[in-house]
């Protein structure tokens, strides 16, 4: 690799970048737009500019902005957050995921291309765009309401629907054929490392960082959640599995720490110039002469993209329960792709099994669904008003019955849900451990004592491998903790159907056992040995290892939810219901900057700051005369209650894009004639900060300034010197 070219070729891009994103924030428009059409200008299809020497060095800075782009995109995502999105994100998601590729593939066929690339088309087009959409939402102050909350919920699902997808559509592109048995085998083998990797990272991670807390600024924080980031890519390789898959569950894991927002802090200047030569690599791949040949599947697929998105969005809402109202407004915000299908398409090329000539059709339609964006969601309200005074009363009736009867059935089988999910997952996550630990003994343990005590060698591991198994055997069969009521008198705990769950996770158990002894011997022995082990640890160290994994769990928790946690301080008990709490002061906060003596916290809200974490600096017991700055870790000593108010308060951060920028604050001068109205007015009785949102600054009197005040009378040929929006300004005038 030639490296001058490689730094030649990397300066070029993003100084060309540079400029035209610039003109796109200009024009107001995405910026993922702007960096496409600066790879575009970059690449050799556009002969007025000078091009890159070698695309393979850009594809080389690509491939490390896919990586850093899913880790990033980790980071939004939470195990937590995938759970509390609830059924209806997970059941909308696979109705859109399902209706696109069978829609895409269907088009691709009838546009001639073959089987696998008809199957990534598909691929591509069932996955919309988490950046433009959050961006869009934003632009237009929409993130608040409800139709937001669950198109946002739904984006998160299909994100980890896209990387099991990556995993099949992988799969399928090597051996050029679905094959079910290896599409299963292929999706198992996923979730068991993913599982694997989460337990075991979640169980050390958040531990480890704790202990390294004081030691982690700003640097060494970037150096080692890259350092993560990559290692585990590098893992997923060795596995098996693609870098981005690797980098994306490293991102999830640390989600849930209490470092997130840092880590997510650090990271974003590495996320926003790599993911900028991503996107501009992906702008290199328009060719305009295929663009002029394919025109007409570019429109097909944008109307395939769009219509299909409202359709399967809107179906998926209405039958999840969801309003008519809300169902539309979410389907019509879904009409775009975005970074999932490029990454899809990359991962195509790089199998070599896309057509060169699907990639430029591909991004032609992202960058046009992504200019209809916007227009699309402002169109929902208008499109839902139509619907609603054409469609028929008795249609209109059903489905608002169906939605208040969904939410009937979703209250009453909520309790009875989380306890089957609670059997679930218990039966899945220690049956995945069970498993690890057989084929890690039969792998490396086993073979290595063979070597050293080839007599003994079988006896000995089988022994350590019902060791090592006996603590997750009694987790797998101990009874799982149910609600006893859900309000309305109904109980699930004590019956038959929790009676049968129990007996089968003990007859998996059993089965792990058998399993593990008739590797080295026969079944029969296993049997008995099984039942053996069962009386044994039953008689003997039931509840000693049911101690111990109760430690284990409640340790797994509260480092799965320490983010939460270490917020709101359920799990610093001091004394009664007091707790200690941290937080972070936010920009927005009222009394930031200000002394603890004049915050008034303890009378307002009833709490004690007992320590200010500010940088390395840690300030334990601050006095009256400290004050509090935006970024400070402040711990907080109160109630459930009192927390709960103060938290609201304190990590408040308006948002920068919901105000004016610093540009478009002027000072402008206006002139009063002798008929203005403003005449013989104060500032205080014309309003104008309540009526033109402008403060008066100074008036020019005869050549000499006086300093505004609310008692200041106006007189003709007053100069008032005001601050405010550029178009307040010329409205006052």
């Amino acid at each position: 690799m030639n490296i001058e070219s490689l730094i030649t070729d990397l300066a070029f891009i993003l100084l060309l970048g540079a400029v035209v994103t610039v003109l796109f924030k200009w024009l107001k428009q995405p910026v993922v737009l702007g960096y496409i059409v600066a790879g575009f200008l970059a690449s050799p299809n556009f002969t007025w500019l000078p091009s890159v020497t070698t695309l393979e060095n850009i594809d080389f800075w690509a491939e490390i902005g896919i990586v850093v782009l899913l880790f990033s995109l980790g980071l939004e995502f939470s195990f937590k957050k995938l759970v509390n999105s609830g059924g209806s994100a997970v059941v909308t998601a696979i109705i859109i995921v399902a209706g696109m590729m069978c829609a895409g593939f269907t088009v691709g066929h009838i546009l001639h291309f073959n089987f696998i690339n008809s199957l990534f088309l598909g691929g591509m087009l069932s996955m919309s765009s988490t950046t433009i959409i959050l961006k869009a939402f934003t632009d237009m102050g929409l993130r608040q309401q409800k139709f937001a909350s669950q198109v946002l919920a739904v984006l998160i699902v299909e994100d980890l629907f896209a990387v099991v997808m990556m995993v099949v559509l992988s799969s399928i592109a090597i051996n050029n054929s679905v094959e079910g048995s290896e599409m299963l085998m292929s999706v198992g083998k996923l979730l068991f490392f993913l599982i694997i990797w989460f337990l075991v990272g979640v169980y050390v991670l958040p531990s480890a960082l704790n202990r390294c807390r004081r030691y982690l600024n700003g640097e060494t924080l970037l150096v080692v959640s890259m350092g993560l980031c990559l290692g585990m890519a590098v893992f997923s390789v060795y596995c098996g599995f693609s870098m981005a898959l690797g980098a994306f569950v490293m991102g999830s894991i640390l989600a849930g720490t209490s470092y997130a927002e840092s880590i997510e802090h650090v990271v974003t200047p590495v996320k926003d110039l790599f993911g900028a030569v991503f996107f501009i690599s992906v702008g290199m791949m328009v060719q305009p002469a295929i663009l002029s040949q394919y025109w007409l599947p570019i429109l097909i697929l944008s109307l395939v993209v769009i219509v299909g998105m409202i359709i399967f969005g809107t179906f998926g809402m209405l039958i999840t329960g969801q309003t008519l109202k809300t169902a539309i407004r979410s389907g019509f915000s879904l009409t775009q792709i975005g970074e999932f299908a490029f990454i899809i398409a990359t991962l195509g090329m790089s199998l070599k099994v896309l057509e060169p000539t699907l990639y430029p059709i591909v991004v032609a339609v992202s960058v046009i669904t992504t200019f209809t964006t916007p227009y699309f969601i402002k169109m929902s309200v208008p499109a839902y008003n139509f619907v609603e005074r054409h469609l028929p009363e008795r249609l209109h009736f059903l489905i608002d019955r169906y939605g208040s009867q969904s939410e009937k059935e979703q209250a009453a089988g909520r309790q009875w849900g989380a306890v089957l999910r609670r059997h679930l997952w218990r039966t899945v996550v220690y049956s995945i451990i069970l498993i690890a630990i057989t084929l890690l003994m039969d792998t490396y343990v086993r073979p290595w004592l063979m070597e050293i005590v080839p007599s003994a060698g079988n006896l000995i591991s089988v022994i350590a491998t019902l060791v090592v198994m006996s603590p997750f055997l009694i987790a797998l069969v101990s009874p799982v903790k149910a609600p006893a009521s859900d309000g309305s008198g109904m109980t699930v705990s004590n019956n038959i159907p929790c009676i049968v769950l129990m007996v089968f996770r003990s007859l998996i158990a059993l089965g792990f056992i058998i399993h593990a002894v008739s590797r080295v011997y026969s079944a029969k022995v296993g049997l008995i040995v099984a039942v053996a082990v069962v009386i044994l640890i039953g008689l003997l160290f039931y509840r000693r290892l049911s101690a111990y994994m109760g430690q284990l769990e409640n340790k797994f928790f509260d480092n799965l939810n320490e983010r939460d946690l270490r917020r709101s301080g359920k799990n610093n008990r001091v004394v009664s219901d007091l707790h200690m709490a941290y937080m972070t002061v936010g920009t927005g906060c009222d009394f930031a900057g200000e002394r603890l003596m004049d915050s008034n916290l303890r009378h307002a809200f009833g709490v004690n700051i007992v320590s200010i974490q500010r940088g390395h600096a840690v300030i334990p017991i601050p006095g009256g005369k400290e004050r509090l700055f935006p970024g400070d870790v402040i711990g907080v000593i109160g109630t459930d209650e009192q927390i709960e108010r103060l938290l609201p308060k304190v990590e408040i951060n308006p948002d920068a894009d919901s105000g004016p920028s610093p540009d478009e604050m002027k000072l402008k001068s206006v002139l009063l004639s002798f008929n203005s109205p403003l005449v013989n007015q104060t500032p205080s009785s014309a309003s104008l900060r309540n009526t033109y949102d402008v403060l008066v600054v100074a008036v020019n009197r005869d050549g000499e300034f006086i300093d505004s005040n609310p008692n200041l009378v106006f007189a003709p040929g007053d100069i008032v010197w005001v601050a405010g929006k550029a178009d307040n300004i010329k409205r006052l005038k």
